[in-house]
């Protein structure tokens, strides 16, 4: 056969998801605020959809929980509902059905009104002086966060540097990153500005002397070094670790260096504490860190002696079926395809609020029983913290261990413990000699108590942590150990060592 380019044709059998599986998937996954940002979404593009007026919410919640008119309130033998989302209404079928072409024409009629209104009013007025003024000034108050590389530029336009070096100097504030260090090297710079070697040093010296201390450093080294003279600390003895033993000092080797020094170790070590006190990165001093908002899925309140689950429901608007397209339905002039449009609109609307209902009460299920098999770890905290997985909670709620996943993904609950992500309690545990599973959380708790423990002389080496926790029933891998250890943020051992 000739080689070449041919087309052909099979058949295959794909499994895909629905649109509807899809949104309703998408609407179990997403947090509060961006399930805000969908719901509002879709407001504005379904027609059929309305938001519930904040009165008619606060008289349905009074009703609920009998408040408000005797003869409305919920029989107090009736347990409150689980999720208090109001469905799609529906209007009884007694109810009169109002006259579209009437409800049109007003309509009509109030277009035209405010049309009239807005030519008249919308007429192009030349403002004041003191109203130009007043929103130059509004606008000269928006403040934005300033980079590290604006703001030494704005240092060095106000500094003693001749006018010709200016173009130079933002050449190399380009090449230094956030962290404050510069990225290219001198002759890199020589050739990329054509000047010669004396003054880009020159310049970069200016550059160096601005703030924050240390930026404009093209090492570790020289970075630490920037910032003792600037602290007027250039005859210290750390001054000298840093511009003579700098690896040496890296890899905490104390004694070679007392040694090379002829100083005593307890001085090297005391030098070697103030160097740590210096900063590594100055740049990220000058940073903007983003806020980062968090809305709890979830509240768990202790009342007596047992825990309440509630949904956080405030951001969530309550949605319902306009009533007017139902009465456009049910109405005999309304034509085949503005039928077949609004039950499409409708039937997207129900189904939106249904899933939204199904998430809320997904996401209350897993959170009773997270609350349920961890009330221990709510009263006494990490120490009592039990293993759990997604596949357990799933099993007794109902539903597949994917969608636990999915309901779990980036929710928070507000527990007497704090803030927590809903996903945090789904840990493995180790099985202790009596059968008892304790969970990852109070293994690296016992880890962490090892070594605190330990001689600063002779710290503890991984494998002598493995020995430890196995004489206590605890069966871990070394790895495991290492992998614990780098997460509580501790040294290896020949970097805590302390002579």
């Amino acid at each position: 056969m000739a080689q070449g380019l041919y087309q052909t044709q099979n058949l295959s059998q794909q499994q895909i998801l629905a649109p509807q599986m899809q949104q309703s998937l998408a609407l179990l996954q997403a947090p509060t605020l961006e399930l805000q940002a969908m719901v509002e979404k879709e407001l504005q593009e379904n027609v059929a959809l309305e938001e519930v007026p904040a009165n008619e919410v606060e008289t349905s919640r009074k009703v609920e929980l009998g408040e408000g008119d005797p003869s409305n309130r919920a029989d107090p033998a009736e347990p409150p509902r689980d999720v208090q989302f109001d469905p799609a209404t529906e209007r009884p079928s007694e109810a009169p059905v109002d006259d579209f072409q009437a409800e049109f024409n007003r309509l009509v009629q109030m277009d035209q009104e405010w049309r009239e209104h807005f030519s008249q009013t919308n007429i192009p007025q030349r403002s004041s002086a003191e109203e130009d003024e007043k929103r130059q000034f509004f606008l000269d108050s928006l403040t934005a966060g300033q980079s590290l590389q604006e703001d030494l530029i704005e240092q060095v336009r106000t500094s003693d540097l001749d006018e010709s070096l200016r173009p130079v100097a933002e050449m190399i504030i380009g090449n230094i990153d956030d962290s404050g260090y510069l990225k290219s090297s001198v002759d890199e710079l020589v050739f990329a500005t054509n000047c010669p070697r004396e003054q880009i040093e020159t310049v970069l010296s200016q550059i160096q002397a601005c703030h924050p201390p240390g930026v404009g450093a093209r090492d570790l080294r020289e970075c630490l070094m920037l910032q003792l003279e600037r602290a007027g600390r250039k005859s210290t003895l750390e001054y000298r670790l840093l511009q003579n033993h700098m690896d040496a000092l890296g890899r905490r080797k104390y004694p070679d260096i007392a040694r090379a020094m002829n100083l005593s170790l307890r001085d090297v070590q005391a030098a070697a504490e103030r160097i740590a006190h210096l900063t590594p990165r100055p740049g990220l001093a000058m940073q903007d860190q983003p806020e980062v908002y968090v809305v709890p899925e979830v509240f768990v309140q202790k009342v007596g002696e047992e825990y309440v689950v509630t949904l956080n429901d405030e951001h969530l608007p309550r949605l319902r079926i306009n009533n007017q397209y139902k009465d456009l339905m049910a109405d005999p002039k309304s034509g085949n395809e503005v039928r077949d449009y609004i039950r499409n609109k409708i039937q997207a609307g129900k189904f939106l609020i249904k899933s939204i209902q199904q998430r809320q009460q997904t996401i209350l299920n897993i959170a009773r029983e997270i609350v349920n098999r961890q009330r221990d770890f709510l009263e006494q905290g990490v120490s009592a913290f039990k293993p759990m997985t997604m596949k357990q909670v799933a099993d007794v709620i109902g539903v597949h261990e994917t969608t636990v996943s999915r309901a779990v993904s980036g929710k928070y609950m507000e527990t007497p413990q704090g803030v927590l992500e809903m996903k945090s309690f789904f840990t493995v545990g180790v099985e202790m000699p009596g059968g008892e599973m304790v969970s990852n959380e109070k293994i690296k708790e016992m880890v962490s108590e090892l070594f605190q423990i330990e001689n600063p002389k002779r710290p503890l080496s991984d494998q002598e942590i493995v020995n430890k926790l196995k004489e206590q029933g605890v069966a871990l891998a070394r790895r495991t150990v290492a992998k614990y250890r780098e997460e509580l943020g501790i040294l290896p051992s020949h970097l805590r060592r302390q002579y």
